[in-house]
């Protein structure tokens, strides 16, 4: 249950996506509506929506803004029907791309995700095209100041947990979809609120573009995730800490 954690990555891209705040908030407005309307207003009868609002309290969505969400999506709330839709595709240097995607317009949607990847030298493919090299899992990601490499892996095993992955600054702990739910809350129970959890697409091979091929993912991840509709993008690509920072800087 060790190995090695890309989880640094993610963090640069955060800071590229924080500088988008507005967008931000609209999309985690979305994904508290739809949680709410697919289970129940409460929170803590509703693990989607528990989520949902740890994620946007830590992105310092307003109080507000959060029960306007809720309320959106419990009975009596908005009309809006929004449905779950995935893209697969390809990217720079054949970087595999996943795209989640919340909608109430599947051609509007359909077409700008089209049009990112065509603007950014990427390809669209079929559904399930890429997405066999990827694991669905959930993911719970902890700083090393809450605990020691051993705390973690032990309690992590001991809540039912797959794997731990550690580098030099993150623990992210790997468990099933179906297990998310416990072992989320047995930890944060044990070491507090991670600094992120949620259900993710994991790649199970990573790909290292060169920088001009790694500068061109990043403006296509960014044009991919200046959609509305779009939730998240995964990707297969491990760029190094120098040239992402490089690249966003």
């Amino acid at each position: 249950m060790a190995g090695h954690s890309k989880f640094k990555n993610i963090q640069h891209r955060k800071g590229a996506q924080d500088k988008k705040r507005a967008k931000v908030f609209n999309k985690l407005g979305r994904e508290i509506t739809v949680a709410a309307k697919l289970g129940t207003p409460d929170p803590d009868m509703n693990p989607r929506l528990r989520l949902a609002i740890q994620t946007a309290r830590k992105e310092n969505m307003p109080k507000d803004r959060i029960e306007r969400a809720v309320r959106s999506g419990s009975p009596g709330g908005d009309d809006a029907n929004y449905e779950e839709i995935r893209y697969e595709g390809y990217g720079p240097a054949g970087i595999a791309i996943i795209v989640s995607a919340l909608t109430d317009n599947r051609n509007r949607t359909a077409s700008e995700v089209r049009t990112a990847f065509t603007k950014h030298g990427g390809s669209l493919g079929e559904t399930n095209s890429v997405s066999f090299m990827f694991d669905q899992v959930g993911s719970i990601v902890y700083p090393l100041t809450v605990a020691n490499t051993e705390t973690m892996f032990e309690a992590a095993a001991e809540f039912g947990a797959q794997n731990v992955e550690t580098d030099d600054e993150y623990h992210e702990v790997i468990t099933d979809p179906n297990d998310f739910g416990d072992v989320s809350a047995a930890l944060e129970e044990k070491f507090g609120e991670a600094e992120q959890a949620g259900l993710v697409w994991k790649p199970q091979n990573t790909v290292a573009p060169d920088e001009d091929a790694a500068a061109n993912l990043l403006k296509l991840i960014d044009a991919l995730e200046d959609s509305d509709d779009v939730q998240h993008v995964y990707a297969n690509y491990d760029i190094d800490d120098e040239t992402m920072e490089r690249l966003l800087g």
